[in-house]
């Protein structure tokens, strides 16, 4: 009886090792059809060195850090495996595959154990699978049969590239292809949209979250309200891992499980960070050096999936100060602007009826995204007029942060329009990089960027480019004198319409001026009788070599600014003055490289000679009158502070060249200032001209614009690693044209006879010399 039993168990032993064969003999068959592509293509060498995945273009600043990114759908910019913190390998070993360093691929033990428990306790896939997975194969709703092809392709790659790579690549490959929801694709940006920083700065708190993610970023997200306490939960099990593993002691894994979860959420989106404008500007500009650029197989380069290095100039560091400057300032302006609307009927809109009104509106509604969407969705105009005069809920832009409310869209036309809009560019001279450029108040709600793509009337500021005409052309010092006096230019002359005859801002004339009086007081018949002296196509010239690209017409009335430029190229333009007469086109990239670092295109700007250094130098020294004692004297420690600039006076005492400008009606305030290694431009007004301020205390650009000039300069002088320069401007090794008016006065003392008359001209044009 005994011996029957015997002989059926070894019966049951015979058929078990049976089954054990055959199914190994099963597993090596599938690998052997898999291997020759019996359930579809497997990737190639090639494909296995160079894996086809989209990485976004990146852009970095001077200072060399990233202030942007290009990509349509995957925010990724892979890095390497000494980019990485080692707590954030040993929380990923900990919890993604125990035995990863053990295995070549497979984990056949993990995987015995998920078949004995049905998959109950887990899934058997190693770090190098899922690795597979997401570079080469994504799996899809499918029949069982199927699902087992696809697992079966995936050992296959997951043994390939083992023999292909070594245990650290394929971790950093791995983390690089991750998905972290919010546009965070790859360890990078999730470590920068997360926390805020480069993977290699992240703790050992913020690398469990990171790991937690992994098995689901969206139901594991730290960001989503929702999820936060799944989130601290999933962290506190990579910390029971890490602990099991030996990477944390008992007292560790307590310590750090009592922690609250903490993120430091900074988005990645194309109208979140540092200079939006600026970059959105560089996108146009890339896109059409990519149809110009072809890839070693023949192809364009694509700005959003060949992980493109753009080396900028803009400096991070200045940038940010330059967008402090502007919210600040504007910020507080506004506040007055609204206080104002209070008492204006047809607010924010003055000068105008209730007709025009209605135009501008319309005008507004017509270039709407709503209104751009739904015309191209075929909905008809009356469905259209509806959808803009329904209430519905909207977020806002408030300079508080942003609003949920219920208005009508066309409503919150009208309610944007109350927003004064500001713009800022700076320059540096002598090489034309651009530093920092703000295109607005806000991209996210405001995208029409006031730098480049906006051309308003300069006012006063295009005064000096008439002073800078005579100095060049007739020698004429800031100490020359000329009366100040109504002053016609008859319409014959220049083929006018009319004569023209400027007035002064309050009407106020009499007496003799030195140039510099006239250009510190901005004295409007003064720049006409120089624009008769060298002629209106002499000054349009002059400009247009300085970097005036916008075609205008040369009459006697640009002396007062008459024409729309932008502000970059009168900036740029300005930047002349400080390069002693040498004019250095803008750049805003140096060099651009491919994903794998191999330099694409370099940039050189172009120079040419616009103004001797002589010339330069004096339009500087008269400009520096307009910061010492004319309408830009409120940067300095002396005058009356009016109560809504904030901080004035703010003791700037160093030379400063600069030149404010409001045009007509308070329409736009503009302040140009210059320093010798930096030029910055600031304009200030409402997004139509007839949005402004009532009066000229708050809407001239000494109050509109200079502020948001002074801000940014103090925040750059306070950062010593920048070497905002304090000096004073290079004085030219020979000077014939005096610029000291003292001295003048003496020289001309010494020469008179006893009689009062003089013995010999002095050096420049006198008023008599006309």
């Amino acid at each position: 009886m005994a011996e029957e039993k015997t002989t059926n168990f070894s019966k049951y032993i015979k058929w078990f090792w049976i089954l054990i064969g055959g199914g190994l003999g099963l597993i090596c068959f599938l690998f052997l059809l898999a291997s020759w592509g019996a359930f579809g293509e497997l990737p190639t060498f090639e494909e296995l060195e160079n894996p086809n995945n989209d990485l976004a273009t990146e852009i970095i600043s001077s200072d060399g850090k990233t202030i942007g990114k290009y990509y349509i759908e995957a925010n990724r910019t892979p890095i390497t495996f000494k980019d990485l913190p080692q707590n954030l390998v040993d929380a990923l070993v900990s919890t993604e595959d125990e035995r990863y360093y053990n295995h070549s691929g497979i984990d056949f033990r993990g995987l015995t154990r998920a078949i004995a428990n049905f998959g109950r306790n887990g899934g058997a896939s190693t770090i190098t699978q899922q690795l597979a997975k997401n570079l080469f194969h994504k799996r899809e709703r499918a029949s069982l049969l199927k699902k087992l092809s696809q697992k079966v392709k995936e050992w296959v790659i997951a043994t390939r590239l083992e023999r292909q790579y070594t245990k650290h690549e394929i971790i950093a490959m791995y983390l690089n292809t991750q998905g972290f929801l919010f546009n965070a694709t790859g360890i990078r940006s999730a470590s920068r949209i997360y926390f805020g920083k480069e993977p290699k700065e992240l703790d050992i708190q913020e690398s469990a979250i990171l790991v937690g993610m992994l098995k689901n970023p969206r139901q594991y997200n730290p960001h989503r309200e929702i999820s936060k306490d799944k989130s601290l939960a999933r962290r506190n099990v990579v910390f029971g891992q890490m602990y099991k593993n030996g990477f944390l002691t008992e007292k560790q894994r307590d310590s750090l499980q009592k922690l609250p979860l903490k993120i430091n959420f900074t988005p990645e989106s194309h109208s979140d960070g540092l200079a939006t404008y600026f970059r959105e500007h560089l996108r146009d500009y890339l896109k059409n050096w990519a149809k110009n650029k072809l890839k070693p197989d023949g192809t364009n380069y694509d700005i959003y999936k060949d992980g493109l290095k753009v080396y900028v100039t803009i400096d991070s560091r200045m940038q940010q100060y330059a967008e402090e400057a502007v919210e600040e300032h504007m910020a507080n302006l506004q506040k007055y602007f609204f206080d104002e609307q209070k008492r204006n009927n047809q607010a924010p809109f003055y000068d105008i009826d209730k007709d025009e009104i209605k135009k501008i509106l319309n005008r507004g509604k017509r270039n709407s995204e709503r209104y751009k969407r739904m015309k191209a969705q075929g909905y008809t105009r009356k469905q259209i007029e509806e959808s803009f005069t329904t209430k519905t809920d909207m977020r806002v832009f408030t300079w508080k942060g942003d609003k949920d409310t219920i208005m009508t869209p066309y409503d919150s036309i009208r309610y944007y329009k109350y927003f004064l809009r500001s713009g800022l560019v700076s320059i540096e001279p002598q090489t034309g990089h651009i530093k920092a450029w703000v295109g607005g108040i806000n991209n996210k709600h405001f995208k029409y960027d006031a730098v480049n793509q906006q051309k308003r009337q300069v006012g006063s500021t295009f005064k000096p480019f008439v002073y800078a005409t005579a100095i060049n052309q007739l020698k004429m010092s800031p100490c020359d004198k000329l009366p100040n006096i109504k002053y016609t230019i008859p319409k014959e002359k220049y083929g006018m319409q009319d004569d023209w005859t400027p007035k002064n801002s309050g009407d106020k004339y009499g007496g003799e001026l030195t140039l510099k009086e006239a250009l510190a007081k901005s004295v409007n018949t003064i720049s006409a009788q120089l624009i008769d002296k060298v002629s209106p196509i002499n000054v349009a010239r002059l400009a247009k070599s300085a970097g005036i690209e916008t075609e205008f017409q040369a009459n006697p009335s640009i002396a007062l600014g008459s024409v729309d430029l932008s502000l970059l190229e009168m900036t740029s333009a300005y930047s002349t003055f400080a390069n002693k007469g040498m004019r250095v086109s803008p750049m805003m990239i140096t060099h651009i490289e491919d994903k794998n670092g191999t330099t694409l295109d370099t940039f050189v700007p172009e120079t040419k000679e616009v103004l001797s250094e002589e010339s330069a130098y004096v339009i500087l020294n008269l400009m520096e009158g307009v910061t010492n004692s004319g309408s830009g004297v409120r940067l300095r420690t002396v005058g009356i502070r009016p109560k809504f600039i904030t901080g004035y006076p703010y003791k700037l005492n160093n030379p400063i060249a600069g030149k404010t400008g409001t045009t007509q009606n308070q329409s736009d305030g503009w302040f140009m200032g210059i320093v010798p290694n930096l030029a910055t431009g600031v304009w200030s007004g409402g997004e139509d001209r007839s949005i402004h301020f009532a009066g000229i205390d708050k809407g001239q650009g000494a109050a509109m614009s200079l502020p948001t000039w002074a801000i940014y300069m103090r925040k750059c002088y306070e950062d010593k690693t920048l070497n905002v320069s304090k000096d004073p401007f290079e004085e030219p090794s020979e000077l014939s044209i005096i610029v000291d008016c003292d001295k003048m006065k003496d020289s001309t003392d010494e020469e008179e006879g006893e009689d009062g008359t003089k013995k010999g001209d002095t050096n420049g044009g006198s008023d008599t010399d006309f």
